[in-house]
């Protein structure tokens, strides 16, 4: 079985972030620009099993931060 690359993300730019409804509770994964607080949003989170593929896409380890 053939693993897939990580993809990259501008590490000196741009952080993992986890925007949740305060309303709905609906979460979505992505990244925010440092500089301009941006959101970039990339999957929808709606099981763990999400939340832990977009870490492993990313190469993503640890907490992730999460913004309302």
């Amino acid at each position: 079985m053939r693993k897939k690359p990580v993809k990259e993300y501008d590490r000196d730019v741009y952080q993992p972030v986890i925007l949740a409804s305060i309303c709905t509770g609906e979460q979505t994964a992505g990244f925010q620009n440092i500089h301009t607080g941006q959101f970039h949003g990339e999957c929808l989170i709606s099981k763990e099993r999400d939340l832990r593929n977009f870490q492993k896409q990313y190469g993503i380890t640890g907490e992730i931060k999460k913004i309302y």
